[in-house]
């Protein structure tokens, strides 16, 4: 089972450009292992969308999700650099310093940083 989670990658986000990006909460029906997943897409003109096309995958690997808040996502790959703002109007803001946490991971030589700036 821990393999599966495992196999989630922790953040999925858009090479570049400023989009909107929600906080989604992975967890084993009945409890047990939980974690924490960023996914952000310029695709998504809503947040909503976002968490409609990540919530069918994870329930196929037998996940319950939860989105825990949104809000947008700068990413610029040519200066390495990631701000992490504004909050979802439907979901409410996430809490960015958890999302920086987690893009950390991802981009370990990246400078990244939050705010609770509207834009």
């Amino acid at each position: 089972a821990g393999s599966a989670m495992a196999a989630v990658r922790d953040a999925e986000i858009d090479p570049e450009g400023t989009f909107k990006y929600i906080l989604v909460r992975l967890q084993r029906p009945g409890g047990g292992e939980q974690r924490d997943i960023v996914r952000g897409t310029k695709a998504a003109e809503f947040h909503n969308h976002i968490f409609e096309k990540v919530n069918p995958e994870m329930e196929k690997l037998g996940y319950e999700c939860k989105c825990l808040g949104g809000g947008k996502i700068e990413h610029n790959s040519k200066d390495k650099k990631i701000r992490v703002f504004g909050l979802s109007t439907g979901y409410g803001k996430a809490d960015h310093s958890v999302t920086v946490e987690i893009l950390k991971k991802e981009y370990t030589d990246y400078e990244i940083t939050w705010s609770d700036d509207k834009k």
